[in-house]
């Protein structure tokens, strides 16, 4: 059922920032959505108000049993026109994250409507600049005030945008990742598939592990035998082994990231052998000595795609592609990031323009 949409103005417009010097999540819009949740009306009461704090009680579910889950996606210029990247993609995984976590599924249609009117209405904040781009924050979060272990009984939906710089700049720059032996981020059966705000708590003391020792990422290891490969950082991994691209099957602990699943979809359409498979750690240190692995890259939102120049598999550095970025991960990043903001056909339907 489609709600009527409120819209508050702001009194005062906020001057907008030089992008390129501004760091990731700091600077917001005028304007934020809201939706609010009860067991008599369901998600009722959308809204579109000036960006504002949010008023909560010190019993608020969420702030003691962890009800909240998010997603990230971008809108990007191109000339007058605001593009957004499969932003339908974004609130399906936002559902199956919200009904793992016992949570209210939101209408899908409402939130693309809510979103478009957003963006339309701070479209001034979309940024130009080589790279740029508008980051959009949806999250849900259980507001009741109650210490009882139950799913909450009301939440709130809201949708924050913040003007972004282009991650690496003017062109890829490869990175170091440490393969953690101890610590795991998800086990099968949890909540790893899920855009779930505790997953990215758990795993801040490993990457600052990894940042003591030298290295950018962790590369995330199964959580029951700890012997295959599953995420590095907060991205997807790829390999080219064999001339062939390789990652992680989906296995329940793995995030299904959207950028994953578009890599996917155009290495196919552009002739690659494409396989999903278990990796095992082991043999990915084999084939990086041998040279049947010639690329690494992580995939994500925030990055589109991370080349790897060195990885640490149980405290031996192994040196991919000579630390340069690698063809495949270059040619992929370009098409990818060419279908996004316009710049080529978009033959798959992703782009939504505004």
């Amino acid at each position: 059922m489609t709600q009527t949409l409120q819209i508050e103005r702001a009194n005062n417009l906020k001057d907008k920032p030089d992008v390129s010097t501004v760091k990731f999540g700091t600077v917001f819009t005028d304007y934020m959505f809201t939706n609010k949740y009860t067991p008599e009306y369901g998600w009722s009461e959308p809204s579109i108000l000036p960006y504002q704090n949010l008023q909560l009680s010190p019993s608020c579910q969420a702030l003691h049993y962890g009800q909240s889950v998010f997603e990230g996606l971008k809108a990007y210029k191109n000339g007058e026109d605001v593009l957004l990247f499969r932003p339908d993609e974004n609130f399906s995984r936002m559902n199956k994250s919200l009904s793992r976590l016992s949570m209210p599924e939101i209408n899908e249609e409402n939130a693309l409507n809510a979103l478009y009117e957003l963006i339309k209405l701070e479209r001034d904040w979309v940024p130009d600049g080589p790279g740029q781009s508008l980051y959009i924050r949806p999250f849900v979060f259980a507001d009741e005030p109650y210490l009882g272990v139950r799913p909450s009984e009301t939440y709130q939906f809201n949708i924050i945008l913040s003007p972004v710089a282009g991650y690496y700049g003017a062109q890829l720059s490869p990175t170091s990742i440490y393969v953690e032996d101890d610590f795991v981020r998800a086990v099968r059966g949890g909540v790893g598939f899920a855009k779930a705000s505790g997953n990215y708590a758990g795993s801040l003391l490993a990457q600052k592990k990894a940042n003591e020792l030298g290295y950018e990422q962790v590369l995330w290891l199964d959580g029951v035998e700890q012997k295959y490969i599953e995420e590095v950082g907060s991205m997807n991994i790829f390999f080219i082994r064999d001339g062939e691209l390789i990652t992680p099957k989906l296995n329940g602990s793995i995030l299904p990231g959207i950028t994953r699943k578009s890599i996917i979809q155009l290495a196919e359409y552009k002739g690659y052998t494409v396989k999903e498979e278990a990796i095992h750690i082991d043999t990915l240190a084999e084939d990086l000595e041998s040279g049947r692995i010639t690329e690494v890259f992580g995939a994500g939102t925030a990055v589109v795609v991370s080349p790897v120049g060195k990885l640490n598999i149980h405290g031996v550095d192994y040196i991919v592609n000579d630390n340069q970025v690698g063809p495949a991960a270059q040619e992929l990043y370009d098409d990818l990031t060419d279908i996004q903001y316009g710049r080529i056909e978009d033959p798959f339907g992703w782009v939504v323009k505004l």
